[in-house]
């Protein structure tokens, strides 16, 4: 008989797992927030064992907690993502400016942003239906038309703010 992995096992996955979580979150809430004084480490302590300790007493509110720590793995990755392309993108040359101008760290951004989004709707299996909602048989030469009006407006205005500036 094979021995279970410790990482995949049912005791550690649903009893370990949410208990290090709740217990981690509560303590550092409460260290962060001074709530019952400075240097109160012993009651930040028994009040975090004790939180932790019902949740686990409590199928449902465990069960929820296991099924959100996937997401929860996967949105923190994510943000750090975004957090280092954006590092990049608004990163300071010195103290008095960045490396790029504002409206080049705007367009940075908003490309960075969309290739995230474009990257995550491709690997969850959402970007066929994206596309047939936008450019499909039925609204393709709608939705090109609008795209194609926004974007000669977005032009006019930039070329209007643009003037506006420079006089």
């Amino acid at each position: 008989m094979a021995i279970p992995i410790l990482f995949v096992s049912p005791f550690f996955v649903e009893y370990i797992l949410p208990f290090v979580l709740v217990f981690t979150i509560v303590f550092a809430v409460l260290q962060k927030t001074q709530l019952f004084g400075e240097d109160k480490r012993a009651i930040d302590t028994l009040i975090g064992l004790v939180i932790g300790l019902i949740l686990i007493g409590f199928p449902y509110a465990r069960s929820l907690i296991i099924l959100l720590m996937p997401f929860l793995a996967f949105f923190v990755v994510l943000l750090l993502v975004f957090m280092l392309l954006y590092g990049f993108a608004s990163g300071k040359k010195d103290s008095e400016g960045g490396i790029l101008s504002s409206g080049w760290k705007i367009a940075w951004i908003a490309f960075i942003s969309l290739s995230l989004i474009t990257y995550l709707l491709i690997i969850s299996g959402y970007w066929d239906f994206v596309l047939s909602l936008f450019f499909g048989t039925r609204s393709g030469p709608i939705l090109s038309t609008i795209i194609m009006i926004v974007a000669i407006i977005a032009v006019i205005v930039a070329v209007i703010k643009g003037e506006k500036k420079s006089s």
